[in-house]
């Protein structure tokens, strides 16, 4: 069933409660999700994207009881990425001749995952503009890299309404749609978590997008992204949140992430935990065994934090699997300006806070030259190196 967002603009997504994991199993889900698609019926009827491929067939029985195929004037593809452009195949097969509005790069996007069908493309740039009737009209903004390259967003004239695709969504599943009547904690957890583990690797792009839309003057009274709510109530304070989060302006935080194999390692982050609050009881601390933590949320700290510490025993001449590919993930994400040290145990050849700090270096991290590496368990004295290693991270 489709649901009305604002006079003749309907919602007619997909709400997933069950779903766990997102971007194959790169991105968890805590909260459930939606795919929103919206439907705007003036003399012109226009489909707003469409919902993730394993929903296709459900949502297009559902378009056609709200609004017959043949009723439908064109398509406005925002971005091609599958969870978004998943039915239009199914669209299109029952209507070749449909205009699909789209970006140059959506073209490529769409054709490189769906074959080159000669589908009706309908190439936009920013500042584009189609008539829709009664006075209204839909500009097309290109959003490029938030977060492909063919991304864009489209403007409704009128009920001022910025749908705004990927850009300020969240992985939240809320049956109510509106941010007014959704948990105002989990939205602004989920929406962190969102930019942080999608968004954050293209923060100047975030910054340079928003003045550029805002330098547009487009009044804004709703935003109706593809994910989570549709921001309606002081819809721009996402934008506000966003534009402080590209900064990434970190807190008084550190945050430790280590594996550990006989405790040995892991005993130094408890340690270093305890020694943190000893010397700046006002610093927050979080410790995460990564082997057993979810590294989206481990992620959120870290991009919360103005430093980290990261451990390992050695074990091949080299740190645990676990610590390599997460540090490989951080490495993606270009967290900009934080402090990083180094820590582990070692049984032999005692390798790994040098591979660790070597890592942390190619991931953009300010690498201290304090670390802590113990031979076996560590004892009195090897504890008594972890002050000065705190301090450098604190300094």
């Amino acid at each position: 069933m489709k649901k009305q967002v604002k006079n003749n603009v309907y919602w007619i997504g997909y709400i997933d409660w069950e779903l766990k994991k997102f971007h194959g199993d790169e991105y968890s889900i805590h909260s459930g999700s939606s795919q929103n698609a919206y439907v705007i019926e003036e003399e012109k009827n226009v489909l707003i994207d469409t919902v993730w491929a394993p929903h296709r067939f459900e949502f297009v029985e559902n378009l056609e009881r709200e609004l017959p195929l043949e009723k439908l004037d064109f398509i406005v593809a925002n971005h091609g990425e599958i969870d978004h452009s998943g039915a239009l195949q199914t669209i299109v097969e029952k209507r070749p001749d449909i205009p699909i509005y789209c970006t140059a790069n959506a073209v490529k996007s769409l054709e490189g995952q769906y074959g080159k069908k000669n589908w009706n493309f309908h190439v936009v740039k920013t500042g584009d503009s189609v008539e829709i009737g009664n006075g209204k009209k839909l500009i097309f903004v290109e959003m490029k890299m938030l977060h492909w390259p063919d991304s864009m967003a489209t403007y409704l004239t009128g009920d001022n309404i910025l749908f705004s695709n990927d850009a300020f969504g969240q992985h939240y599943a809320v049956e109510e749609l509106f941010n007014d009547k959704a948990d105002p904690a989990v939205i602004e957890k989920e929406a962190l978590k969102y930019y942080v583990n999608i968004l954050n690797p293209f923060s100047s792009f975030v910054t340079r997008k928003i003045d550029e839309i805002l330098k547009m003057n487009l009044p804004i009274d709703m935003i109706c992204p593809s994910h989570g709510v549709i921001w309606a109530k002081d819809p721009l304070q996402i934008v506000k949140k966003y534009q402080k989060w590209a900064l990434d302006e970190p807190e008084d935080r550190i945050t430790i992430v280590y594996d550990s194999m006989w405790q040995g390692t892991e005993k130094l982050a408890h340690e270093m935990a305890h020694e943190i609050a000893r010397q700046s009881p006002d610093t927050v601390v979080k410790v995460y065994n990564i082997a057993e933590s979810d590294k989206n949320d481990v992620m959120v700290d870290v991009f919360r934090s103005k430093a980290i510490a990261v451990g390992s025993p050695t074990v091949g001449n080299d740190m645990l699997p676990a610590v390599a590919g997460w540090i490989a993930y951080l490495k993606s994400l270009k967290f900009k300006g934080k402090k990083a040290g180094a820590f582990g145990t070692y049984g032999w050849s005692g390798e790994s806070v040098a591979k660790i700090k070597e890592a942390l270096k190619g991931a953009g991290f300010d690498v201290i030259d304090e670390e802590v590496r113990v031979n076996w368990n560590p004892d009195r004295e090897d504890y008594e190196k972890i002050p000065e290693m705190v301090e450098a991270l604190l300094k």
